[in-house]
């Protein structure tokens, strides 16, 4: 038999070592380090990914500009002859200054950690240039392709081949300013505007 009226009843305690309550900072209130930490990590790699989108542009456009530029082989092989090539020389030099300017602020940012311009102007000076020099690399390029084209049905030679080099690079140019532009511009979108 047992004693069971006069021993205590068992109450189920539980060890500190075991307690189930979690700090606010672990269950996701948003009131802890590893919000700001990854949130932290998230702008520090959209800083790098713009920065290598720009340098890919900037890259691409200054191929395009040596090739253009480069493009002369006598009589009609000349593109100074065509006004679709020049408008593509002149975008491609446009886009190499601007990628340029654009590398060199982000690489000093990022070295340095200090903004040059205030967080809200560089964030539209991002987006508004990326989205305009974007456009003129498509239009450059998609103007000079049907000339391109007329051109090979006659002849296919290496200034046909290096007119379609240079309008590839600046297409390139084109999509990397495009995928540099939609990360600017959700880094515009996420501003506090307060």
């Amino acid at each position: 038999m047992s004693n069971s009226e006069h021993t205590p009843p068992k109450e189920d305690l539980e060890s500190p070592a075991t307690d189930n309550t979690a700090p606010a900072a672990e269950t996701g209130t948003g009131l802890g380090v590893a919000p700001i930490t990854r949130r932290w990590r998230r702008e520090d790699m959209l800083k790098r990914g713009s920065l290598a989108l720009r340098g890919l542009a900037f890259l691409f456009s200054l191929l395009a500009f040596i090739i253009m530029a480069s493009n002369k082989h006598g009589d009609w092989k000349d593109f100074d002859k065509y006004e679709e090539y020049r408008y593509l020389l002149a975008i491609a030099i446009l886009s190499t200054f601007y990628t340029a300017g654009q590398v060199l602020r982000h690489v000093q940012e990022l070295s340095t950690g200090k903004q040059m311009l205030e967080k809200r102007t560089s964030a539209m000076v991002d987006f508004f240039g990326d989205q305009i020099v974007a456009y003129l690399l498509v239009s450059s390029a998609s103007t000079a392709v049907p000339l391109t084209n007329r051109m090979r049905e006659g002849a296919d030679n290496i200034f046909t081949d290096s007119s379609a080099a240079a309008i590839s690079m600046g297409f390139f140019a084109f999509i990397s300013l495009a995928l540099s532009a939609l990360i600017s511009g959700y880094k515009l979108s996420t501003q506090s505007y307060i």
